[in-house]
């Protein structure tokens, strides 16, 4: 699959790009899903987005870096998606590893915090994030608190 990789700030999207990218997440956390909860939370406009584009141009993964001080004190990685013809592909861990890579890059050494799914533990623990133990239920869906350190 030919695919084309990008990191940008919110300042620099344009604004198709960003209508394309929230609504793959809505099409994924809200419909898919079955989730109604506030999409545009404020974060977008602090945040780095990464995204991935089929050979067609068409947004089929994203996610978004946020700086410290955002979400966490730590740098943090969130609204991860993957358009569903796309999953099964390895396009999710070449995602994380990208996002993972460009927060070390970008934000230094530094621990980088995340809110998983529950369900989706194993698939962070395969790129390094650890469960800090802290479980919850946000908008409905189990989630869990954890977290990346690069010196372990």
């Amino acid at each position: 699959m030919n695919l084309n990789w990008q990191i940008k700030h919110y300042t620099e999207l344009t604004t198709t790009e960003f209508h394309d990218l929230i609504a793959l997440r809505i099409k994924v956390f809200v419909v898919e899903q079955n989730c109604s909860y506030q999409e545009l939370d404020g974060k977008d406009k602090k945040s780095y987005h990464i995204i991935c584009r089929n050979g067609k141009g068409d947004i089929v993964a994203t996610g978004r870096i946020l700086p410290p001080g955002i979400s966490y004190t730590t740098p943090s990685i969130g609204r991860v998606v993957i358009e569903k013809d796309t999953r099964g592909k390895n396009i999710g861990h070449e995602l994380m590893s990208k996002c993972v890579d460009f927060s070390l890059l970008e934000f230094g050494n530094d621990i980088i915090t995340i809110s998983a799914q529950k369900h989706l533990e194993k698939y962070y623990n395969h790129h390094g994030f650890k469960s800090t133990g802290k479980e919850y239920h946000e908008d409905g869906i189990p989630h869990i608190e954890m977290t990346y350190s690069p010196n372990k």
